[in-house]
C-alpha cells in the first residue's frame, strides 16, 4: 500500500541487515523488527543508524530508495539504483526551466498560489475555531492580507517580484501561526519567525521535521513520475538541491503546519520531547520523532476531495498525483498546472 511503503526509522543505534529477502532491524543484537522488502519503496533513517552493505546493495537492486537524514530530519544523502525515467520527459523539463521562461514563470506561480491559498485555510480554519472576536480578528486580518498576496500572484511578471511577494505573505502567515497555538502552551511553543538550519525554538524544531518528511515524499514522487527532481521553476538551481521537489512541497507545508498545531494543542508534543543544545539549537528527542512519524503516517491515511476527482482520495498519495500533472504541464498536454488546495 503506498501509504504504508515507506519504513521510517528513528530509534539511535539501530542497525539494518538483508536476511534472505527480508530487511531485519536489530538493537542492541535483539531483532525489533522484519519487513519484506516486496513491501518497501523506500527506507528513511534518522540519525546515527547503521545498514550492512549487502543490504544497501539490495536495495538499489530491487530499486528501493535508501533516504539518510540527520537527528533533525535534515536531507543528508539518498541512495538509488540505475534511474530508469524517460529521458525525453527530462529533456523537455529541463527546456522548459531553462529556454522559457513565460511558461516556468506560470508555472512557479501556480505553485506560489497554492501554497498561499492551502495557509491561508489554515488561518482561516483556526478564526472559525476561535472563542472570542478577540481571538477571531487578527486571525481574519492576516488571512486577508495573504488574499491580497494572491490578487498581486498575475502582476508578477519575474520570478524575483514572485519570489518577494511568496516572502512577504510568509512573514504574515508565521507571525499570525503563534495564535493558532492553544493559550496555555504558546510560551513553550512560540516562534520568532521562522528558523531553521538549526530551529531556534520548539516549534521550529518540529515544522522543519515534518518539512523534512514531506520533501522525501515530494522528491520520491517526482522521480516515480520520470522528472528530475534537482531543476525546478520556484526554486533556484543550486548543486545539491532538489529544486523541483521544494517545489512540489511547497503546497504541502501548510498540511505540516496545521498537524504541527494538533500534535501541541492535544498534548501529544510537550517540552520534554526537545533538547535544547548549545547555541540555541532545539532538536526533537528520539521518543518525540517516533510520535511525529506516527502521526504523520496516520495523516497520510486520511482521506479528502481532489479538485480534479469526484471519488476520496488518501492525502499521502496527493505528491504522486500533482508529480503527474507536472509532467502533463511540462509535455504541453495542459496548458497549466493546477495545485493541491483544500477547504
Amino acid at each position: 500500500m503506498h501509504l504504508l511503503n515507506t519504513l521510517y526509522v528513528t530509534t539511535p543505534e539501530s542497525r539494518l541487515r538483508l536476511d534472505n529477502d527480508t530487511l531485519r532491524v536489530e538493537l542492541e543484537e535483539e531483532t525489533r523488527l522484519r519487513v519484506p522488502l516486496h513491501h518497501l519503496q523506500a527506507v528513511v533513517c534518522f540519525g546515527h543508524v547503521s545498514l550492512s552493505t549487502p543490504l544497501m546493495h539490495r536495495l538499489a537492486e530491487s530499486g528501493i530508495a535508501l533516504v539518510l537524514l540527520n537527528a533533525n530530519g535534515r536531507f543528508m544523502a539518498r541512495l538509488e539504483g540505475a534511474v530508469s525515467g524517460n529521458v525525453l520527459l527530462r529533456q523537455a523539463q529541463h527546456r522548459l526551466a531553462t529556454d522559457d521562461p513565460p511558461r516556468a514563470l506560470a508555472l512557479a506561480r501556480a505553485i506560489v498560489a497554492g501554497k498561499l491559498k492551502n495557509q491561508r485555510q489554515v488561518l482561516l480554519r483556526g478564526s472559525r475555531d476561535a472563542k472570542t472576536a478577540e481571538e477571531r480578528a487578527p486571525l481574519d486580518r492576516a488571512a486577508q492580507d495573504l488574499a491580497a498576496s494572491l490578487r498581486t500572484l498575475p502582476a508578477a511578471d519575474k520570478l524575483d517580484t514572485l519570489r518577494g511577494v511568496e516572502g512577504e505573505a510568509a512573514r504574515t502567515y508565521f507571525e499570525t501561526l503563534n495564535r493558532l497555538v492553544r493559550a496555555d502552551q504558546r510560551e513553550a511553543f512560540t516562534m520568532n519567525g521562522r528558523t531553521r538550519r538549526p530551529p531556534r525554538d520548539r516549534m521550529n524544531a518540529l515544522l522543519s521535521f515534518l518539512y523534512a518528511m514531506w520533501m522525501n515524499d515530494c522528491r520520491s514522487a517526482c522521480e516515480a513520475a520520470g522528472l528530475d527532481p534537482q531543476v525546478g521553476f520556484l526554486h533556484a538551481l543550486r548543486p545539491g538541491r532538489a529544486a523541483l521537489a521544494l517545489d512540489l512541497v511547497e503546497e504541502f507545508r501548510p498540511f505540516a503546519d496545521r498537524l504541527a498545531l494538533s500534535l501541541v494543542n492535544r498534548g501529544q508534543i510537550g517540552v520534554d520531547d526537545f533538547d535544547v543544545r548549545e547555541g540555541g539549537a532545539v532538536a526533537l528527542r528520539d521518543e518525540g520523532r517516533k510520535t511525529v512519524v506516527v502521526a504523520f503516517q496516520e495523516r497520510k491515511q486520511e482521506t479528502l476531495t481532489h479538485p480534479l476527482f469526484t471519488e476520496p482520495l488518501a492525502l499521502g498519495l496527493v505528491p504522486l498525483v500533482q508529480a503527474r500533472l507536472l509532467t502533463r504541464c511540462v509535455r504541453g498536454d495542459t496548458d497549466a498546472y493546477l495545485p493541491f488546495t483544500t477547504r
